[in-house]
């Protein structure tokens, strides 16, 4: 094993903030640069001898400059703007997909037609790019389908609707451009599914996969799933939903025919895949989206169950050949409450000073990952719509949930928002 590893983390949210606490704090490591990273990614590091900044420009640039021995790139449009085939080409080693492997996100309607290909149980769709279209195909489903634009829309590309008007009103928005641009000029209309969502992360090195625990997020910004879709105000793991009988189909059944096809295609899958799944109720997995990174804010829980050398895992992952002893998963629970900015997330406010987060970061079994914030004046202010993941991990969930909640208390500013029910389906 090596020591004493560079690491850049491109990113700048909660997930990279929870990266490249992670990174850091793996025996290989001696230094994290973030780009462009945000308050809680910029100096000083809690942990001695080591090092955490930030460093600002474009991501291809930073990595040529910092000559890291390892690249994570966090986000996914980089990842499918072919930022991991431009650092390749430069002999630098990143985990994270090629942008053509990339395409499982980056586009629903290859997604769709690659897991009819391989033999995925998912839900009838149809795809829709010309409005004249859009009566007849709605009119296929007996009740109405999810709208999904094509292309990356930040997590918010999907609409549920209570009617088949809505559905052609949503589907017909979409394809005029006005609120996701080209992403949206392909529309893709789905059955609507029943059961429970669950998020698998899995490390793949082209060939086989390190499956972490199962978790679930909760997209919804009120509590009891009301109100309207953000990228995610909550998550926890493990998800008792899916026990260990379950998570082996899953892998068997669902990451193990993805990584194959990829291969067949040409396209090997090296990276984190994310499989977002609908369990029904009796108990079949059924996909709903790949992502082809760590989820947010399922990272600020995920990270919190590994222990061993993280770095190690994505390393080997990364070379193709995956060393699942680098690691080991620990029977901690976490969980994470998102912290979101007034107006979101329609139109989250920027620039409110955030008070309390030495208090809260003192509390002991609390991690307060940072997101949508910057300093400024020495001050840490709001920048973006979810603000900070205060993360709870103990023995069991509700004890995680417990002090999860109670750092929230301690932090404030002004028109805060964030769901009191973070765990309800396994509470």
């Amino acid at each position: 094993m090596s020591r004493g590893r560079k690491v850049v983390v491109v990113g700048s949210g909660g997930r990279e903030h929870a990266l490249a606490q992670a990174l850091l704090e793996s025996p290989s490591v001696h230094e994290v640069v973030v780009t462009p990273g945000n308050a809680g990614t910029q100096g000083p590091s809690a942990i001695i001898g080591k090092s955490l900044r930030n460093a600002k420009g474009r991501a291809f640039d930073v990595a040529i400059a910092e000559k890291p021995d390892l690249v994570v790139i966090g986000p996914e449009q980089p990842l499918c703007e072919g930022l991991t085939d431009a650092l390749s080409a430069q002999d630098i080693l990143v985990f994270g997909p090629t942008g053509r492997a990339s395409r499982l996100e980056g586009s629903k309607a290859y997604m769709k037609a690659f897991a009819e290909k391989v033999g995925l149980v998912t839900a009838r769709y149809r795809i829709v790019t010309d409005g004249d279209e859009l009566p007849q195909a709605v009119a296929q489903f007996s009740e109405p389908p999810v709208i999904k634009a094509d292309g990356l829309c930040g997590g918010k590309g999907v609409v549920l609707v209570d009617s088949h008007d809505q559905a052609l009103e949503a589907a017909r928005n979409m394809l005029s451009g006005q609120p996701f641009g080209e992403a949206g000029r392909k529309v893709v209309l789905e059955e609507r599914l029943q059961g429970q969502e669950v998020s698998i992360h899995a490390i793949c090195d082209g060939n086989r996969a390190f499956v972490l625990p199962a978790a679930q997020d909760h997209k919804r910004i009120f509590d009891g799933d009301r109100g309207p879709n953000t990228g995610g105000m909550g998550s926890y793991a493990p998800a008792p939903l899916v026990n260990s009988d379950l998570l082996r189909r899953i892998e068997q059944e669902i990451i193990g025919k993805v990584l194959e096809g990829m291969r067949t295609e040409g396209n090997p899958f090296r990276g984190t895949l994310f499989a977002g799944l609908m369990i029904s109720d009796a108990g079949v997995p059924q996909v709903l989206e790949f992502n082809v990174r760590f989820g947010d804010p399922e990272t600020q829980v995920l990270m919190n169950v590994i222990k061993g050398d993280f770095c190690e895992l994505l390393v080997s992952a990364a070379r193709g050949n995956l060393d699942t002893g680098a690691v080991d998963l620990s029977e901690i629970h976490s969980l994470c409450v998102v912290l979101a900015a007034a107006g979101y997330p329609a139109e989250p406010r920027k620039g409110d000073v955030v008070l309390g987060l030495s208090e809260a970061t003192a509390r002991p079994s609390v991690r307060v990952y940072h997101a949508g914030t910057q300093l400024d004046g020495g001050r840490v202010v709001t920048a973006g719509g979810r603000v900070l993941g205060v993360t709870g991990f103990a023995p069991t969930l509700q004890r995680a949930a417990n002090f999860a909640y109670s750092a929230v208390e301690s932090i404030h500013f002004e028109g805060r928002q964030f769901r009191t029910d973070i765990g309800h389906r396994a509470l």
